[in-house]
């Protein structure tokens, strides 16, 4: 057994499709529409057969990320070296992008970045 995705809401379909394919190098399948509910979607495939899916419709809600929610916490990208962990983590930086930590080796050995998406969803960068 596997999981086959992970699925997010957004509501800027197109920015979030667009930060993943630039930075992370995401191919987007078509794009799903159901007139009825308004719902809006997009398959998001990474290396491998790892897939992220992008959703919105019209009654989307903002919820604020403050603290430590339950619930899922950080979308984890491996970038394979160290390098390319200090370079993504400088290019979204130097992007404007919200950087909340590292890079920095973890006390359990990582060597990791987290930053925010455009929704302010948490990105783990490591090796």
């Amino acid at each position: 057994m596997k999981i086959n995705h992970v699925a997010l809401y957004t509501n800027d379909l197109e920015g979030i499709k667009n930060f993943y394919e630039k930075y992370f190098l995401a191919k987007a399948g078509e794009m799903y529409h159901n007139p009825r509910t308004g719902l809006k979607t997009y398959f998001l495939s990474f290396v491998g057969d790892t897939r992220l899916e992008i959703m919105t419709r019209p009654d989307t809600d903002d919820n604020a990320h403050e603290g430590y929610e339950t619930g899922y916490v950080h979308l984890a990208f491996s970038l394979g070296s160290a390098s390319a962990v200090d370079i993504m983590t400088d290019r979204l930086k130097n992007d404007g992008f919200t950087i909340l930590d590292g890079p920095r080796t973890t006390g359990d050995g990582y060597y990791e970045s987290t930053a925010l998406d455009p929704d302010g969803n948490i990105i783990e960068l490591t090796i």
